[in-house]
């Protein structure tokens, strides 16, 4: 089977596998052949052909509607059996809706694009046409929340929207990282033995609640503990707030990191209280690692969280997200370790291509 699939770039060396890399390296394990239909800086890809597909530099709508034009292009041109988009394009057959929906996020975040927001409202206008299956034929969702949302806000048909879950990497994000990795990031981040350690991992330090964890943490009277926050975005708002609340020695502020492995390894909890959030790996990555994790109520990401067992599941407030911290912080560290591990394990990059595969066959018309 041919398949055309469409996303932004992304690498498979030295930094974190995104869901799409684990799953495009279990589809050319089955024997699909893959065009990745990409940008000019995506690099290549062992067994898949890349194909760069041309954009105008510029603003974001620009490059977002010459990306589109793009890919429809070369869809036409392709005689796939299957195209697969990861991104918001013109035609495919499959979308795969890795961001949730563009109308819930701005809901989520009290934002209303108003009519001289071009970039926001075009968006909204291209996924409209694709969960309405105007340009799709089926919809993929990574969460049951997210499935849900698609469904309530563009009264996608159920039986067109399917749910499968990312997949994580069981070897490299591991429990015994904590002893082979864990004491020298600590003393490489100036962290002590026995401090209890927040990791906050996350791309979007706004709509990951950042904010709400800071206040949290703020409102503790215990000193022992140390917040490590890891991801892009300009931190110095939240750096001001931490200055201001009092707990500015207590945060390391260490940017975009491709060792999260590693990051995981020296924490006691990792906490993402998101106000909105489709799914995010770095749940299933932090319980892989042993590590119990604070999720938010909003977030995909909760259902394969067990509350009180292998993490937290508030709503993204300071009251709840403070309360959270502090149930995980009595739990017993060598049974949440083995619980989160056993908890991440069904879900692999291997049961994720499966996922797919099924929904290929019923497309298709094929069996087997």
């Amino acid at each position: 089977m041919k398949l055309g699939l469409i996303c932004r770039p992304y690498s498979f060396h030295g930094g974190v596998e995104t869901a799409t890399a684990g799953l495009l390296s279990e589809l050319l394990k089955r024997g699909y052949a893959v065009d990745l239909l990409s940008t000019a800086r995506q690099p290549d890809v062992p067994g898949a052909q890349v194909r760069r597909l041309p954009t105008v530099a510029g603003p974001s709508v620009l490059r977002f509607v010459s990306f589109a034009l793009a890919a429809r292009h070369a869809v036409r041109r392709g005689a796939y059996d299957i195209v697969q988009s990861h991104e918001r394009t013109l035609e495919q057959d499959l979308y795969r809706a890795g961001e949730g929906t563009h109308r819930g996020y701005l809901r989520a975040m009290g934002r209303r694009p108003g009519p001289t927001q071009v970039f926001h409202r075009l968006i909204c206008a291209m996924e409209a046409r694709i969960f309405r299956l105007e340009t799709a034929r089926h919809i993929v969702a990574i969460s049951e929340r997210d499935k849900t949302e698609i469904e309530r806000l563009y009264e996608t048909p159920p039986e067109r929207v399917s749910v499968v879950y990312n997949g994580v990497d069981l070897e490299r994000f591991h429990p015994d990282n904590r002893a082979r990795f864990g004491p020298a990031m600590r003393t490489g981040l100036g962290l002590r033995k026995d401090d209890w350690v927040v990791v906050f991992v996350g791309s979007g330090f706004e709509r990951k609640g950042l904010g709400t964890l800071l206040e949290a943490l703020a409102g503790w009277r215990d000193g022992s503990w140390r917040c490590a926050v890891a991801g892009k975005g300009d931190p110095a708002p939240y750096q001001r707030q931490a200055t201001a609340l009092g707990i500015g020695d207590r945060v390391r502020w260490l940017g975009p990191r491709r060792d999260v492995d590693r990051l995981y390894a020296m924490a006691d909890v990792v906490a993402l209280p998101a106000l909105y959030e489709p799914f995010g790996n770095v749940h299933l990555e932090a319980l892989a690692a042993g590590v119990p994790v604070l999720a938010s109520a909003r977030s995909g990401g909760a259902e394969v969280v067990h509350h009180r067992e292998t993490g937290w599941v508030a709503e993204p407030t300071v009251p709840q997200v403070a309360e959270g911290l502090g149930a995980l912080r009595d739990l017993r560290a060598p049974d949440v370790a083995a619980l989160a591990r056993k908890s991440a394990e069904p879900f692999t990059c291997a049961a994720q291509a499966e996922g797919f595969t099924r929904i290929y066959r019923s497309l298709t018309g094929h069996r087997g």
